[in-house]
């Protein structure tokens, strides 16, 4: 469906140049489709090496595209809304990536029923291993959905939500892989205090971590259950585990998803 459309992507910083990375390494659009806007002069230079068409002015990017992404950080959302409310359209399509902005703020701030979809993506999107949550706004419809999960799509996966989840999406896998790193860390550590060299540990322990959550996603298993299957009688994983669980680690882990959930949610209120 992305073949034919025109796609503006508004602010070309660290995860707008992902989004387009992406895409253009998926296949799913060419360069030509492709305008990307920036503040600045010396941002537009430095992003050439795209190959796509770049430009200062939002106003134009948006009136010529069918699909216009917000790529920009949440407190100059207003800002931007009201530079392109002269532009955009009901026939467009506007997806936002910005944090805890909702889509009826974007809705307002465009003044018009222009179909909105707010979307939570994460880093790891920037290898096509991301995870995106995606929540319709009052008019957009299936075929919006479709195009936007696409989009998303072509940089991992992605999820269809209600929009009241998106805060906690934020908390937990967009937030969720610096949590990852700490703990990748801390059991890389802990191979290096048991002898193992630290870039060999580091392999160990990274590429441990990927096939674990890969077995969940492709078996649907439950985690307590394959959890079950590596831990046996009187063996080495359940002594391991009973440190786990003195030293707080499921509860430090819940308890990191619920506040990153509420500052999401305190960073909408403003």
């Amino acid at each position: 469906m992305l073949t034919k459309k025109k796609i503006a992507v508004i602010g070309v910083g660290k995860l707008g140049e992902t989004l387009i990375r992406a895409l253009l390494d998926a296949g799913v659009v060419r360069p030509s489709q492709l305008t990307a806007t920036a503040k600045h002069p010396e941002t537009l230079e430095a992003k050439k090496g795209l190959g796509i068409r770049l430009t200062l002015d939002n106003r134009a990017a948006a009136k010529g595209a069918d699909i216009i992404i917000l790529a920009v950080k949440p407190q100059v959302m207003a800002e931007v809304l009201g530079e392109l409310r002269s532009s955009v359209t009901p026939r467009q399509l506007v997806i936002s990536i910005a944090a805890s902005v909702g889509t009826g703020t974007i809705e307002r701030g465009l003044g018009k029923k222009v179909p909105v979809v707010r979307t939570m993506p994460n880093t790891p999107c920037l290898i096509r291993e991301g995870m995106s949550g995606i929540a319709p706004g009052k008019h957009a419809t299936r075929e919006h959905l479709a195009l936007t999960q696409e989009i998303f799509n072509a940089l991992g996966r992605s999820l269809v939500l209600d929009e009241k989840h998106m805060d906690a999406v934020t908390g937990l896998s967009a937030s969720g892989p610096a949590f990852m790193y700490v703990v990748l860390e801390a059991l890389a550590e802990g191979g290096l205090k048991v002898g193992l060299p630290r870039e060999t540990a580091t392999e160990l322990i990274a590429q441990t971590m990927l096939g674990a959550a890969k077995l969940v996603l492709e078996t649907r298993e439950h985690p307590a259950k394959l959890k079950d299957a590596v831990t046996t009688p009187a063996g080495c994983t359940i002594d391991g585990l009973l440190e786990l669980e003195e030293g707080g680690l499921r509860v430090a882990l819940i308890k990191a998803v619920v506040r990153a959930t509420q500052r999401a949610s305190e960073l909408q209120r403003g």
